[in-house]
C-alpha cells in the first residue's frame, strides 16, 4: 500500500470484526460423519481492508468443504500440531495419546509412532522426505523419526555451548528445520529467540535467531535513566517475546507469529533473521502460520479467524470466528495450526474439537490468486486476463484494482493505471501514474504554457499604459473604493492588517470595535466552505475520505461545536482568572487569528491537484506553517485581549484545553 496513511490509521482488525461476525447468520451445522462434505451456505461472513482502512465485507474467499473428527477409527485426543505434505501425506501430532499419526487427506489410518518415546509433544514439522521432528516439552528434547517405518533417528536435548545461557532451560514447544536439516525450535520462556541446532555432530547450537524487539516506552526510558541500581532492580524487565508458532517455505524463509507483537505479530525472516513483512492489519492473538502457494500466508487467530495476507503484507481476506459452542462446522474453539494443501484447499487444526476443518477456495479466490502469482513473477500480461475475471466478479475489490493498474503501468497505459489506482486507493500506484502523465503534458504544452504567461504579463503592461494615459480603470477603481469604505466589508479586510499586526490589532478590536460579531461570523461561514471544499476535492494523493462519500451536515456540527467549545471554556477560564476581554473580543479575535488557513488553503488545494510524492513535502510544509502561523496568532490574542503576562496565557491556555 501507499508510504502515507493520510488519516488512514488501520486498527486492530480483530476488534473490529469480532462483533460482526460472531453475529453472521449460520445455517450448516455440524455432520456427525468423521468426514462431512458441506452443501449448506458460509456459516460466517468474509471481510477484506480497502485502501483506506476501513473494514469491508467482501464475497466469499473460503467455504468449509469437510471437517475431519477421525482417522479410520482411530479418535485424536487433543491434537497440537501437524504437517501436510505436498504428496498428500499428513502426520497429525496426537498429544493426548503421545503419538505421531500418518494418515492423508482421505483420513485413512496409515500408522503411528512415538508412544514409547514422546511424553509430552507439543509441536511437530515433517519434511518432504518425511522426517519427522517432534517438539517435546517435558522430554526437553526435539526426537527425530522415520515417518515411512516410525523409527527413532535422532534426539537433540539442551545445548551445552556457553552462548546459549548457562541458566537457560530447554522446553522446546514448536519446531521446524529447512532441506539441511537444521532446526529452528521455539522453547518456551526463551525470549532469546529461536534456538537453531545443526544436526552435525550429534547436535551443534549454531545461535538464536529472529530475537523479537523490546517495546519501551519514553517515560520509561526516562525512569531507568534517573534510578537507582536497586530501583530498576525491582522494576518489571522489559524483556522481547517468545514466538508462539512458526512455519518454513522452500526457500528457507522462517515465517513466525508472536501474540501482542501489533504490527510485528507476523514476520517473514530471510536468512540474516531481518523481518521483510509488516502487515497492514494484525490478529491481537495469532496461533499459527502457514505459507500459501502463491506468494501469500496465513495466520490462523486463537479466536478461530483466518487471514490471508499477499507477499508484501496486504490483508487479503478474514474469515471464520469463535464457535459458541454449538459444534457448527467452519467455526473453530481453538486453533493449533495451519497448513495448505497444494489444490489450496486450507487445514485447521482445533485442539479443543479434535478435529481438522478444511477450507477450500471459491471461484473468486483461485482468480485471484492467479492473477496475484502471475503478477508477482513479473507475468504482468498473463495477470490481466484473471484480474479482469475477478473485477467483474467484485469490481471493488481493491487488491485486484491495485494488482491492474500496475500492470498496465508496465504497460506503459497510465491513464488506465490511473484509473485503476483510484479505484484501489492505491496512493503509490497513483503517483507514479501520474508522474509520467503529468511529464507527457508538460513535453508537449510546455513552450505553449510560456507563452502564455508571458504574453498575460504583457498585456497587464499594456493595459496599466493605456490606463494611466486614459485612465479606462477608473470607474472599477471608484466602484472597489465605493465597496471599500462599506462597514461590513472593511470589517472583513481587517484579516489582513490582523495578520500582519496581532498586538495592534487586538489592541483595536478591544478598544475601537474594528470588527463585530457579523464580520466573524461571515468569517466562519468561509472557513466552512474553504474546509469542506478542500476535504472532498483536494487531489487524489492528499484525500482521506471516500470517493463520492460526503457528510457536510456532520462537517459543518463538528466545527460549530468545536467552536463553541472553545472559545466557551476559554473565556469561562478568562473569567474565572481576571481576564479583561469581553466574549465579543474573545470571539472575534479567536476568528481572526485563523486567517492564515484563508491565506494558505486555496494554495494548498491548488497545488494537491499537481503534486505526486516527490513534492508532497510542500503541502507538508504549508501546512505546517499554517498551524504555526495560526497558533502564534491565537497565543497573542488571548494575551492581548485580556491582558495576560506570558506565563498567565500558558496557563490558561492549558486550562481551555
Amino acid at each position: 500500500m501507499g508510504r502515507r496513511e493520510k488519516g488512514m490509521k488501520k486498527k486492530k482488525i480483530l476488534q473490529k470484526l469480532t462483533g460482526a461476525v460472531l453475529t453472521a447468520c449460520m445455517t450448516a451445522a455440524f455432520a456427525a460423519a468423521a468426514i462431512a462434505p458441506v452443501y449448506a451456505d458460509t456459516p460466517y461472513k468474509t471481510y477484506t481492508v480497502d485502501g483506506y482502512g476501513h473494514v469491508t465485507e467482501t464475497q466469499t474467499a473460503y467455504l468449509p468443504y469437510e471437517t475431519i473428527t477421525k482417522i479410520d477409527e482411530e479418535a485424536l485426543n487433543s491434537p497440537t500440531d501437524f504437517t501436510l505434505l505436498k504428496d498428500g501425506y499428513m502426520y497429525i501430532l496426537d498429544s493426548g495419546n503421545k503419538r505421531v499419526i500418518k494418515t492423508n487427506t482421505n483420513a485413512e489410518f496409515i500408522g503411528s509412532f512415538g508412544e514409547d518415546v514422546l511424553v509430552n509433544p507439543r509441536g511437530l514439522y515433517a519434511a518432504e522426505d518425511h522426517t519427522v521432528y517432534v517438539a517435546d516439552r517435558d522430554a526437553k528434547k526435539i526426537f527425530v523419526f522415520d515417518g515411512d517405518t516410525g523409527l527413532l533417528l535422532n534426539e537433540y536435548g539442551r545445548p551445552t555451548e556457553a552462548m546459549y545461557g548457562e541458566t537457560q532451560d530447554f522446553l522446546p514447544i514448536k519446531v521446524v528445520a529447512n532441506e539441511y536439516g537444521t532446526m529452528y525450535v521455539v522453547c518456551e520462556s526463551n525470549t532469546n529467540g529461536m534456538v537453531q541446532i545443526s544436526p552435525v555432530e550429534g547436535g551443534t547450537f549454531l545461535g538464536y535467531f529472529g530475537t523479537n524487539n523490546t517495546n519501551a516506552s519514553l517515560m520509561t526510558i526516562i525512569w531507568r535513566a534517573i534510578l537507582t541500581d536497586a530501583q530498576r532492580a525491582k522494576m518489571v524487565g522489559n524483556i522481547p517475546s517468545t514466538p508462539d508458532n512458526m512455519a518454513i517455505d522452500d526457500k528457507g524463509i522462517i515465517y513466525t507469529v508472536t501474540r501482542g507483537e501489533e504490527k510485528n505479530s507476523l514476520k517473514r525472516l530471510n536468512i540474516a533473521g531481518v523481518n521483510m513483512i509488516k502487515p497492514d492489519s494484525y490478529d491481537e492473538v495469532p496461533a499459527a502460520v502457514a505459507v500459501g502457494n502463491h506468494d501469500n500466508a496465513f495466520v490462523a487467530s486463537q479466536m478461530g479467524y483466518i487471514y490471508e495476507y499477499n507477499n508484501e503484507g496486504d490483508l487479503l481476506f478474514v474469515f471464520g470466528g469463535s464457535d459458541d459452542g454449538q459444534q457448527r462446522i467452519g467455526l473453530s474453539t481453538k486453533i493449533e495450526a495451519i497448513q495448505v494443501g497444494t489444490d489450496d484447499k486450507i487445514y485447521v487444526l482445533d485442539s479443543d474439537k479434535a478435529q481438522i476443518q478444511v477450507y477450500e477456495p471459491t471461484e473468486f479466490t483461485d482468480q485471484l490468486h492467479n492473477a496475484l502469482y502471475l503478477f508477482s513473477k513479473g507475468r504482468y500480461e498473463e495477470s490481466k486476463e484473471p484480474l479482469s475475471e475477478v473485477l467483474k466478479m467484485n469490481n471493488l475489490f481493491d487488491y485486484a484494482n491495485m494488482a491492474m493498474d500496475r500492470a498496465l503501468y508496465k504497460e506503459d497505459d497510465y491513464e488506465g493505471a490511473l484509473k485503476y489506482s483510484k479505484l484501489a486507493k492505491d496512493f503509490d500506484g497513483y503517483s507514479d501514474a501520474f508522474w509520467e502523465i503529468r511529464n507527457a503534458w508538460l513535453k508537449k504544452n510546455l513552450a505553449t504554457v510560456i507563452i502564455v504567461v508571458v504574453l498575460f504579463f504583457i498585456l497587464i503592461a499594456i493595459i496599466k499604459a493605456i490606463d494611466k494615459k486614459k485612465g479606462i480603470l477608473d470607474g472599477p477603481r471608484k466602484l472597489l473604493g465605493y465597496l471599500g469604505e462599506k462597514k461590513l466589508i472593511r470589517e472583513l479586510k481587517y484579516m489582513f492588517y490582523f495578520v500582519k499586526h496581532p498586538v495592534n490589532g487586538c489592541y483595536e478590536i478591544k478598544r475601537k470595535g474594528a470588527v463585530s460579531v457579523l464580520s466573524a461570523n461571515i468569517l466562519v461561514v468561509i472557513f466552512t466552505v474553504f474546509f469542506i471544499i478542500n476535504k472532498y476535492f483536494c487531489g487524489f494523493l492528499q484525500k482521506t475520505v471516500r470517493e463520492g462519500r460526503y457528510d457536510i451536515v456532520s462537517d459543518i456540527g463538528t466545527i460549530v461545536i468545536v467552536l463553541i467549545l472553545v472559545v466557551g471554556c476559554n473565556y469561562l477560564m478568562c473569567t474565572i482568572n481576571d481576564g479583561e476581554g469581553k466574549f465579543r473580543h474573545i470571539y472575534c479575535s479567536f476568528i481572526y487569528s485563523a486567517t492564515p488557513f484563508l491565506i494558505l488553503i486555496p494554495f494548498i488545494f491548488l497545488l494537491s491537484h499537481v503534486v505526486t510524492y516527490n513534492e508532497v513535502f510542500f503541502i507538508d510544509v504549508g501546512f505546517f506553517a499554517m498551524g504555526v502561523w495560526i497558533a502564534v496568532l491565537e497565543f497573542i490574542s488571548i494575551k492581548e485581549i485580556n491582558d495576560y503576562t506570558i506565563k498567565e496565557t500558558i496557563k490558561i491556555i492549558f486550562l481551555t484545553l
